[in-house]
């Protein structure tokens, strides 16, 4: 029987909340006396190794890395998209979680267009400051890995 994974070793994968990773390894592993195949991927920010199981994979958000097509649509939006700035910062705050949550890069842009628009009119508090660090990071890291991206084209996110 020949197994299909949605993802190959090698593949570059963006794990919502945690950046991008790179899959090392597909691997048979029993746990609690049941045998299933599992990612094994190296998370780039952090340093840290994660192993989900092939069959959990398309409910954790997991997705590829974001192509160069995309690119031009994500920086319209950051030069361009309007932000919400008459939300009391508790419920910003909620609304970005939630959109980092999503995985999707559009929305990781919108949180850091958003922020460091904010960032330029006041300082931000330390949670909004670490939040937007962490999906500043986690941006840019993806940006490095899309084949095509100019430097000039990353420094737009900056």
């Amino acid at each position: 029987m020949e197994v299909v994974f949605l993802f190959e070793i090698g593949d570059n994968i963006v794990y919502p909340m945690h950046g991008v990773g790179i899959i090392k390894a597909i691997e048979e592993k029993e746990v609690s006396g049941e045998k299933q195949q599992y990612y094994v991927i190296n998370m780039l920010i952090s340093n840290m190794q994660v192993m989900i199981p092939t069959g959990k994979i398309l409910n954790s958000s997991i997705r590829p890395v974001t192509d160069i097509i995309a690119l031009k649509h994500l920086i319209h939006i950051f030069q361009h998209g309007e932000s919400d700035r008459l939300l009391p910062w508790k419920q910003r705050y909620k609304v970005n979680t939630d959109k980092l949550k999503t995985g999707k890069i559009q929305e990781g842009a919108e949180v850091v267009r958003d922020l460091m628009r904010l960032k330029k009119e006041k300082a931000l508090n330390s949670s909004e400051k670490k939040m937007f660090d962490n999906a500043h990071e986690s941006l840019i890291s993806e940006l490095r890995l899309i084949k095509g991206i100019t430097k000039n084209q990353i420094k737009i996110f900056c």
